[in-house]
């Protein structure tokens, strides 16, 4: 026994080491390229932290779901028709805080749906996630209208001197307010789902439900709640896109970002800090495929730099799914006895 408990120990140390060996390399090279370049290096960085924002947020709810032993396939659709929704209400309510709201309650409410379908109607998990993702490219592309317009969308707030730290300040510190939500709930997430006793009971439904009924946790209840909340999050990613990013609706215009999303989960091993290191690593090559396609310093096909993101999602998920665990009841229905 100690044998085993000294060779987890050594484990642990020796991802921790490498860690620190790969953190610091990264430090390093930021530095180099800051000195170099500090214009195109902060645009570059402060881009990728926004980039990651819907990814990250998509994340979360993927993580929150199969945590509690719900597959969410159907990321990609709730992100949709949230940034449908969002944008519809600030084109006529004229209010972006109300806006924001319309797109997580949409968001929430996918959420309940595929709720229904896994917990209470005990279909496929796959095949709900997939109706949710057909009836949101279905009703976006159905009721969208060209030429709709709004005010305008969610500007930078400088969080004062902070702000004006050279490098860190216009990376982490001069963003738009979803950005900075979406670093809050990267953290309160964490806290949550490893220090309190709802993230305890989510887990333990997430791993082993029927022994989580035995000592009288209502499995369904769980399930419900964590499902609702994560629609809520990925709601506040399709209000990204729409009220914080582009400031218009376009169809299919998640492009992706939803399954990429899943990779991203998977790749931070089903933990808040894990997946946003993930979303940098993701929101950091779609940054720089921009900034190639910009400079047109290589003479490539800029098809070719676009692919870039999307190849290091592949690279990613080769090399790293195969290597992680998820929750053990993952897209098991539950049946009490």
């Amino acid at each position: 026994m100690q044998g085993i408990l000294q060779l987890e120990k050594n484990s642990v140390l020796y991802r921790y080491r490498n860690l620190f060996i790969y953190g610091t390399l990264l430090i390093v090279a930021v530095l180099a390229s800051y000195i170099s370049n500090p214009v195109i290096t902060t645009a570059v960085l402060a881009s990728a932290v926004r980039q990651a924002t819907p990814i990250v947020l998509g994340a979360l709810c993927g993580m929150i779901c199969e945590r509690s032993g719900v597959i969410n396939i159907g990321i990609e659709g709730q992100m949709l028709l949230s940034a449908f929704t969002g944008f519809l209400a600030n084109v006529y309510l004229d209010n972006l805080f109300l806006a924001v709201l319309v797109a997580v309650l949409t968001g929430a409410l996918l959420g309940l749906l595929l709720a229904f379908m896994s917990v209470t109607l005990k279909i496929d998990q796959i095949i709900g996630g997939t109706v949710i993702n057909i009836l949101a490219l279905g009703l976006t592309g159905y009721f969208y209208i060209s030429g709709l317009t709004t005010s305008g969308k969610l500007q930078p707030i400088r969080l004062g001197p902070l702000a004006d730290i050279p490098l860190i300040g216009p990376i982490f510190f001069s963003n738009p307010p979803i950005t900075y939500a979406a670093i809050i709930l990267v953290f309160l997430s964490h806290y949550v789902l490893f220090h309190t006793r709802w993230g305890l009971r989510t887990r333990a439904v997430g791993e082993h439900p029927r022994a989580a009924d035995t000592v009288g946790i209502d499995v369904y209840k769980i399930r419900y709640a964590n499902v609702i909340i994560a629609g809520a999050v990925v709601g506040l990613a399709g209000a990204f896109l729409t009220l914080e990013s582009v400031g218009s609706f376009e169809r299919a215009m998640t492009n992706g970002r939803g399954f990429v999303a899943l990779a991203v989960m998977i790749f931070g091993q089903w933990t808040p800090f894990g997946a946003w290191g993930a979303a940098l690593l993701f929101g950091f090559a779609m940054a720089l495929q921009t900034q190639l396609q910009f400079t047109g310093q290589f003479n490539i096909p800029h098809q070719f730099i676009g692919m870039l993101p999307y190849v290091l999602t592949i690279i990613v998920l080769a090399g790293f799914v195969g290597r992680s665990r998820p929750p053990a009841a993952e897209g098991v229905p539950y049946e009490k006895e």
